[in-house]
């Protein structure tokens, strides 16, 4: 069946993403979106499971978002931050320092999570070059751990994931060890880091759940016990808070439940809830500190042409005045008690290693995926958008969705499982 004209025209032209385009499903056409769903060309409506990459925290079309975006497209759509600055961004700057724990107070805004890494990265080498130390250019970083795709993001990913193994001879060279969560592992990183630790100029790590890495979760205290080796051995401390923040773990920033403040923080995905690209680096007052001198080369020489714009700037703002008015954690604690209860039919079901549940993030975790197409399309008949990956599905749905639709994607899940379609 052929799909609509701008379909058929403009496929040939089009290179996705994560995508073998020669094996692959054929995308659907999607044309509008409204709450939790995704309506398609053909008139049907999927219940989104993801929030389209985790973002569209509120679900989608928020009137209140759109309001904003309407008057600031009339103010000003966009201007250089060279040299000019503006409200909308001053305002949420100054909003998410308020918000975010301890001294997280300078905030850097890039247009992808990917780049809010790499200017972590940046900083936090230039860090010591600008306080006279040499050497400190590697970071320390996870298996398992999934920070973005430019290459020096790749670089602190996991270096066995699929995705980024074809480039491993051509990455830079960082520390990637086990995530330590007993007491041998934790030794094993504290000899590194006396060992090694004049070569790093930071743990980079993403906190409770390291996400596109296999949704692999870990407790509060790994990341106390993180902090309290970075202080012991003078290293920075970096939170990869993109996915985990703005509440996805069941506080508004997975650090909060670990009491726990880094060094550098990167934020991004539910930023503008869904809307606009936006993300944001944010330091500690003594990072900051780091970079003021009468040496023009001591500043952070960084600035993407879309710096702060202020169309994605009044999102990200009236995304936090819908946190602040309507009951979005308390959303997230009955998701979290629903995906326990419905997620647990799949325990014990052929194929099914494990389930598990943090927050608004259910995990069924399978022992192999034997063809993804046949999974996705079987999801897809039963009226979900889910994106399975490796060996997981998981559900990350929008905070506004309603029990009745949580209630269609886990019963969704189960039922594939049952089916054999993920077999």
């Amino acid at each position: 069946m052929r799909g609509p004209q701008w379909l058929d025209d403009g496929m040939p032209h089009i290179w996705l993403p994560y995508t073998q385009m020669q094996t692959v499903l054929p995308p659907l056409p999607a044309v509008r979106t409204s709450g939790c769903d995704i309506h398609l060309a053909d008139g049907r409506v999927l219940v989104d499971g993801i929030a389209s990459w985790w973002t569209a925290c509120h679900g989608y079309n928020h009137p209140h978002i759109r309001e904003a975006v309407s008057a600031q497209l009339g103010r000003m759509p966009h201007v250089m931050f060279g040299g000019l600055v503006h409200e909308p961004a001053l305002t949420l700057a100054t909003r998410l320092a308020a918000i975010l724990p301890g001294d997280l107070e300078r905030v850097f805004f890039t247009d992808s999570g990917s780049v809010a890494v790499e200017v972590a990265i940046k900083i936090a080498i230039q860090y010591w070059i600008n306080r006279g130390v040499s050497g400190r250019n590697r970071l320390l970083a996870f298996r398992g751990g999934y920070h973005g795709d430019t290459l020096a993001t790749m670089a602190v990913c996991d270096p066995e994931e699929g995705m980024h193994a074809l480039f491993s001879g051509v990455l830079p060279q960082h520390y990637i060890v086990d995530l330590p969560r007993d007491e041998a592992s934790f030794r094993a990183l504290e000899t590194l880091l006396s060992e090694s630790g004049d070569e790093i100029a930071a743990i980079l790590v993403e906190p409770l759940i390291q996400g596109a890495g296999g949704m692999l979760f870990h407790g509060p205290d790994v990341l106390r016990r993180l902090r309290t080796l970075a202080d012991r051995y003078g290293v920075l401390l970096i939170f990869d808070e993109i996915f985990t923040g703005f509440g996805r773990t069941g506080t508004m920033f997975a650090c909060e439940q670990a009491d726990v403040v880094p060094d550098i923080m990167t934020l991004s995905k539910a930023l503008t809830a869904g809307t606009m690209a936006l993300a944001a680096t944010v330091t500690r007052s003594h990072v900051f500190e780091a970079f003021l001198s009468d040496n023009p080369l001591h500043a952070l020489m960084h600035g993407p042409t879309f710096m702060a714009n202020p169309l994605a700037c009044a999102c990200a703002n009236a995304s936090l005045d819908l946190f602040a008015t309507e009951p979005r954690l308390q959303q997230v604690a009955r998701i979290s008690a629903q995906m326990t209860e419905e997620l647990e039919a799949c325990r014990g079901l052929p194929n099914v290693r494990d389930v598990r549940v943090m927050g608004a993030v259910g995990v069924v975790e399978l022992d192999a995926i034997a063809d993804m197409n046949r999974l996705k399309a079987a999801l897809i008949a039963l009226g979900v958008w889910v994106r399975p990956f490796r060996t997981i599905i998981y559900l990350t749905p929008a905070f506004t969705v309603r029990p009745e639709e949580l209630s269609c994607l886990t019963s969704a899940i189960a039922q594939v499982i049952r089916d054999g379609a993920a077999g």
